[in-house]
C-alpha cells in the first residue's frame, strides 16, 4: 500500500499516516505540505491513494486535483474544512473519489479509504471495451470519447464515468446506491450531487438528441441509458 498526502497540517498528516500504517502495516506514506510537489510524488510514489487538502499554503488544492486528474485515475480522498454542500459537489465534479470534512476521525477516514480502494479495484458488471452506438450518439468506452453527431464532446471525469458506466449496463435501472459507489466511490453521497451531474450530462447530450430518452430516470430507483434510435 502506497500513499500520498498532500496537506500542511503536521498533525493532520500523522493521523493519516497512523490510520494507514495500522491498517496496512506494509503502508507507505509519503506527505507534502505544498501542492507544487503533488504531481512529482505521484510520478515517482505510483500511490494507490492519495489525500488531498484543498486549502494549501502554495496553491489551492482543486487546481491540484485538475493536474491529477489530466494524467490519472488514482482514487483521490479531498479532506478539508469546508463543509458546504457546494465545495463537495465541486470536489467531486472535477474528479475527487471522496470528500471528507475536519475533523474526522479514523474510522471514517478508513470506512472511506476501502470504499475507495473497493471501487477502484472492482470490475464493472460489463467489459470495458467497444463503443457503444445510437443516432446521433457514439459512446468509445475503450478511448473515453463521447461523440454527438460526430462532434467530441468535453466531460469532467465524474460525467464520464456516470455515463460510460450506465451505458456499458444498457437497459439496467442502476440505483442510487450503486451510483454512489461505483462512480463516486463512497456511501455517503448527497442526492443533489448525482441530479447535478445527470442535469449537466443532459445539457451536454441535448444539443442534438433528447436526452431524458438517453438518460432515464426511475423516480425513487436511479437511472438507465438506452441509446437513441
Amino acid at each position: 500500500m502506497r500513499v500520498v498526502v498532500i496537506e500542511d497540517v503536521p498533525e493532520v498528516v500523522d493521523i493519516i499516516r497512523i490510520c494507514f500504517t495500522m491498517r496496512w502495516p506494509d503502508a507507505t506514506v509519503v506527505s507534502s505540505m505544498y501542492g507544487g510537489d503533488a504531481v512529482g510524488l505521484i510520478e515517482s510514489v505510483a500511490p494507490d491513494i492519495v489525500i488531498l487538502d484543498i486549502t494549501l499554503p502554495d496553491m489551492d488544492g482543486l487546481v491540484v486535483l485538475q493536474e491529477i486528474r489530466k494524467y490519472s485515475d488514482v482514487p483521490v480522498i479531498v479532506v478539508t474544512g469546508h463543509a458546504e454542500e457546494t465545495v463537495r459537489v465541486t470536489c467531486l465534479e472535477m474528479g475527487a473519489d471522496d470528500y471528507l470534512v475536519k475533523p474526522f476521525s479514523h474510522t471514517e477516514l478508513m470506512a472511506r479509504a476501502k470504499a475507495v480502494l473497493r471501487r477502484s479495484h472492482m470490475p464493472q458488471l460489463k467489459g470495458d471495451e467497444g463503443v457503444v452506438n445510437g443516432r446521433g450518439l457514439s459512446i468509445d468506452l475503450s478511448g473515453r470519447r463521447l461523440l454527438i453527431e460526430g462532434h467530441e464532446v468535453n466531460l469532467t471525469p465524474t460525467e464520464w464515468k456516470f455515463l460510460s458506466y450506465l451505458a456499458r449496463n444498457e437497459g439496467r435501472v442502476i440505483s442510487h446506491a450503486t451510483l454512489a459507489e461505483k462512480v463516486w466511490g463512497t456511501e455517503f453521497l448527497q442526492g443533489s450531487a448525482i441530479k447535478m451531474c445527470v442535469r449537466r450530462l443532459r445539457q451536454k447530450l441535448g444539443v442534438h438528441t433528447s436526452p431524458e430518452s438517453v438518460i432515464r430516470t426511475h423516480r425513487g430507483i436511479g437511472y438507465s441509458f438506452a441509446r437513441p434510435s
